[in-house]
């Protein structure tokens, strides 16, 4: 399995490519990035950028987080985009790539988002709220070459991680 790369590498910072879902090196992709965040305790999603390679891939699984209200299990998504948000509310993440840090994130608590899964290419459009659409928000952002710091009201919003998992 990959490592997950921290800031400040490129890769983080750059718009991830679209991918053809049903290529097998995205299957193959997809596959890992679940085996990654499994193998990660607390994490709850993955971004492709996150191991190193520019794509607009993720996984996210916030089942059983004491956050969660919605889950939709673990699935992946290509190709994503948010078509809906509201509820906008401010919420403390962290981040495996930075892995030092926390910080207060103003995030939708309801979204709508459109996306293709891997190996069918199926178009998939999910509706989900509190915990797991902060998720799904943060990984897209990942894709879109952007940090929950370059969401962050301020240096005021920062903070040193206290607990690691």
């Amino acid at each position: 399995m990959r490592a997950v790369v921290t800031a400040p590498a490129s890769v983080l910072s750059t718009v991830a490519a679209e991918v053809d879902p049903a290529d097998p090196e995205i299957v193959e992709l997809a596959d890992e990035l679940v085996a990654i965040m499994r193998a990660s305790p607390g994490c709850v999603g993955l971004a492709a950028p996150q191991i190193g390679v520019s794509a607009q891939v993720f996984c996210v699984d916030v089942t059983g987080h004491p956050k969660a209200a919605t889950t939709h299990g673990t699935f992946v998504l290509c190709n994503a985009k948010v078509l809906e948000a509201s509820r906008w509310r401010p919420g403390r993440e962290g981040c495996m790539s930075v892995p030092d840090l926390t910080g207060d994130v103003k995030r939708a608590g309801r979204i709508v988002v459109a996306g293709l899964r891997p190996g069918t290419g199926e178009a998939v459009t999910l509706t989900t709220d509190a915990f797991e659409a902060r998720a799904l928000q943060h990984e897209i952002d990942h894709c879109a070459g952007k940090l929950f710091l370059d969401r962050v009201a301020g240096a005021h919003a920062i903070y040193q991680r206290k607990v690691y998992l």
